[in-house]
């Protein structure tokens, strides 16, 4: 299932590139995903607690968002199908996160790949019963992370790109 829409939405395109999106605003969104991928990468570590490679990504990411890396550099930080292949759902999801917001240095949407992955993560390492209550407190959690400046922006995103994301943004 794609996370990305077949027509992009100029608010999520720089403005060099035609879009509306200034570079503070990127950046804003590259570390909240960031940090909803990182919340959920413990599941990822203690998988496989001496991969470091998803947390290398994390760093490059950050630097990308302070000016440290080059876009080319942040987006090729981790091959995440190769590490999440064969992993059981909670950290495969974790690490797919990861993947999604080193990516987001070179397209912005892919903020909501993520947070995304990040909410199935959270879903899938608690009990079956409890599956949709972790999904929405790590729903709400992100939420709850939301840089003032980029918060409608990525809340109307979510809504428009909900059912192209496993539903996991329906409240």
């Amino acid at each position: 299932m794609p996370i990305l829409p077949a027509q992009r939405d100029p608010r999520l395109i720089t403005i060099r590139r035609g879009g509306s999106l200034t570079d503070a605003h990127h950046r804003l969104l590259a570390e909240w995903a960031l940090r909803c991928a990182e919340h959920v990468l413990p599941l990822f570590e203690a998988h496989r607690p001496d991969d470091a490679r998803p947390r290398q990504a994390l760093e490059v990411g950050r630097a990308w968002v302070r000016g440290e890396a080059r876009m080319t550099e942040a987006r090729l930080a981790l091959p995440a199908h190769a590490v999440a292949h064969g992993l059981p759902d909670a950290p495969r999801f974790a690490v797919l996160a990861v993947g999604q917001a080193a990516a987001v240095a070179h397209v912005a949407a892919h903020d909501l790949g993520a947070a995304a992955y990040a909410i199935r993560a959270a879903g899938a390492a608690a009990p079956p019963p409890d599956a949709a209550r972790a999904r929405a407190a790590e729903r709400e959690w992100q939420r709850a992370q939301l840089p003032a400046a980029v918060r409608a922006l990525v809340l109307d995103d979510q809504r428009r790109r909900s059912a192209i994301c496993w539903h996991v943004f329906d409240d």
